[in-house]
């Protein structure tokens, strides 16, 4: 099993369960508005050219993030079983 990580080190296609969510209070409570909640899957769909913002999908939309803001959300990687 993988180790939890910060949300910022995922690769475009990997898929994470969020584990905490870090930040001020302030922080905090925008992320748990966007429904980045403890136990939500989370999928990396792509990074911007320059290499922020980042966007994934949770809870079935798009959300575009900084690095800087997803590096507070911890997360522990899903390795999906490939079948060949």
């Amino acid at each position: 099993m993988t180790k939890p990580m910060p949300l910022s080190h995922l690769k475009p296609g990997q898929r994470a369960t969020i584990l905490r969510v870090g930040g001020h209070r302030p922080v905090r409570r925008r992320f748990l508005e966007m429904g980045l909640v403890r136990g939500e899957t989370i999928f990396v769909k792509r990074v911007a050219p320059l290499g922020d913002p980042v966007e994934y999908v949770v809870k079935g939309y798009n959300l575009s993030l900084r690095r800087a803001d997803a590096g507070r959300i911890l997360v522990q990687p899903i390795h999906e079983e490939r079948s060949g």
